[in-house]
């Protein structure tokens, strides 16, 4: 006899609620919202005055909660704008020639969670992983974080990188205890969600309005190098300049690897060679700090490259058969968390 999952989804919404996220009814069984969309709307009701969508819709009343949950097995969606959440959404390949594209096509890269541990390299941070986690029904995670005060981040899809989404405001998730296609989403790590770190707050972030930069501007910067010099800054700036969504983070990169033996000789100085490609960088819309983290591994690399140390280079480094998701089975046990719904079905 198949067990009520009623009361467990109740919980579950009210425990989101407790915590001051605002939730909404999600259909049984389903990712997508219940009621009716925009292009239906009667405007009657709530929506007399104006269409009210799932994130205007969302609240954390406990009445209103338990008369919609009450009756109807609705799985839990929780509006993270409103929440004051960012969720950083790692996804699996959906089948085996859903492949790493572009500059994420490296050993070690098989999934959203190896490429969020790549830009984490990238930027020589840590893998964002003590905070509140959540397994997703198709075997992906949830990484939960708090919004940065003075900042309105917005969902989007792929911004940081392959199989790695943003929900922000604009977006929800699916909350702990729903079940899609008869999986459930479990809590991974209870513990509360971590401030957003703010390099991934940068990147997120979306890019300041660009000024058009001529490459005669770029290469004017650089003065005093010879013909064989000036000639090799002119193909890197194309490389950069014609680098497309995707591959501009490693066109940066390969850049600055290719001329840090420029560097080396003396024939360019290591400014211009920064100040040249950052915009470069950012006049494809890479973000300043982006570039400058790409530019800077590069130069690096190729320094030592020059000096007969490497010869391969590696953007972000990445070891092959890395695999950082198991880190995000762990937990702090010296780290707040956020009690289980009491009642509420086990982690599967």
């Amino acid at each position: 006899m198949t067990s009520d999952p009623r009361p467990a989804l109740l919980r579950a919404a009210l425990a989101a609620a407790e915590c001051g996220w605002p939730v909404f009814p999600l259909r049984p069984g389903d990712k997508r919202p219940a009621g009716h969309g925009e292009a239906a709307c009667p405007r009657t009701g709530r929506c007399t005055d104006i269409h009210l969508t799932p994130e205007r819709r969302a609240t954390t009343d406990r009445g209103l909660i338990g008369r919609c949950w009450g009756d109807t097995p609705y799985n839990v969606g929780i509006a993270t704008g409103p929440a004051r959440l960012v969720v950083i959404d790692l996804d699996l390949p959906k089948d085996d020639p859903d492949t790493p594209p572009g500059e994420w096509a490296q050993p070690g890269v098989y999934d959203g969670a190896d490429v969020l541990a790549l830009l984490a390299e990238r930027h020589g941070q840590p893998m964002p992983v003590n905070t509140r986690t959540v397994r997703t029904a198709s075997g992906g995670s949830h990484l939960y974080f708090t919004a940065p005060p003075g900042k309105t981040l917005r969902s989007s899809g792929g911004r940081l990188g392959w199989k790695v989404d943003v929900r922000a405001w604009g977006g929800y998730v699916v909350g702990p205890h729903s079940t899609v296609g008869g999986r459930p989403y479990t809590v991974l790590n209870p513990r509360l969600p971590a401030p957003l770190p703010a390099w991934l707050g940068d990147l997120i972030a979306p890019p300041a309005a660009l000024r058009p930069t001529a490459r005669t501007v770029l290469e004017r910067r650089v003065v005093h190098t010879n013909a064989y010099t000036a000639k090799a800054l002119h193909g890197e700036l194309e490389k950069v300049l014609g680098a497309g969504e995707g591959g501009r983070n490693r066109a940066v990169y390969m850049a600055a690897y290719a001329l840090a033996r420029f560097v080396t000789t003396g024939d360019l100085t290591e400014q211009a060679v920064v100040d040249a490609l950052t915009d470069a960088g950012c006049a494809t819309g890479l973000p300043a700090g982006e570039c400058r983290t790409a530019i800077r591994s590069g130069l690096t690399r190729g320094s030592q490259r020059a000096a007969g140390r490497t010869a391969v280079p590696a953007a972000g480094g990445a070891s092959k058969g890395r695999r950082p998701k198991a880190a995000l089975l762990g937990s702090d046990p010296q780290q707040p968390t956020i009690p289980a719904p009491t009642g509420s079905r086990s982690a599967a």
